[in-house]
């Protein structure tokens, strides 16, 4: 079990996936930047990041709910959990007759991604909903902006397993305080508003610079 103070932010799980170093650069070294694409994600998060609650007869929504796992070590906000009564399962809500099923649901500016980013960071939801309502969840959804459709995202063994692996490397980068060397991607660090930040060019070439320095300063010392 995590302490209060080892909790980290399940947003972070993204960036983990996208790129070790730019979830380093953030979490680690306190680095941001904005760009076109992280203002547009911040635009359509404006529409679902205030906390309230909307009620009919069998579906309650729930937005900005405070998400916590001390399990996992994890804290954030959900941008929307749909609590839909159910003949079947489901938990006990109070004041509330029947029994409820628990779907998260999180909203992004673009379309689906190759990878499973998005997917994890929906999955580290339903773990810490999970945890909260003492409830198993299936399924989850994401809302593309892009698309203007939402996502049924399947909340497997194997996806969680992805998602707990990442969650171990995060706890475990932010335990030893190391920032990863950069990888250049072009097309992936083109699209990172970090890119000023990280120089991952330049980066590399340091890298390369100090390895042959290495060598040299070894190769003297061998004489």
């Amino acid at each position: 079990m995590f302490t209060e103070e080892q909790l980290l932010p399940i947003s972070a799980l993204q960036h983990m996936i996208f790129c070790p170093r730019q979830c380093a650069l953030i979490h680690l070294e306190q680095s941001w930047a904005e760009n076109r694409f992280t203002a547009e994600g911040q635009l359509l998060h404006t529409k679902v990041d205030t906390e309230g609650y909307e009620k009919r007869q069998n579906l309650i929504q729930s937005r900005a709910m405070t998400l916590c796992s001390y399990r996992y070590g994890l804290i954030g906000k959900a941008d929307l959990v749909e609590f839909r009564k159910t003949e079947e399962g489901g938990i006990e809500l109070k004041n509330r007759l029947g029994k409820w099923r628990i779907k998260p649901v999180e909203y992004k500016r673009g379309k689906p991604k190759k990878n499973n980013s998005d997917k994890v960071q929906l999955c580290a939801q339903a773990l810490c909903l999970e945890e909260q309502f003492m409830s198993t969840i299936h399924k989850g959804e994401i809302f593309y902006g892009k698309e203007k459709h939402r996502l049924e995202v399947e909340i497997n063994e194997a996806l969680r397993e992805e998602t707990l692996q990442t969650i171990e490397d995060f706890h475990m980068m932010i335990k030893h305080g190391q920032t990863p060397q950069a990888v250049y991607e072009s097309k992936k660090c083109q699209s990172c508003s970090l890119e000023e930040i990280c120089l991952p060019q330049i980066s590399q070439k340091i890298k390369v610079n100090t390895y042959f320095k290495s060598c040299i300063k070894t190769s003297l010392e061998d004489l």
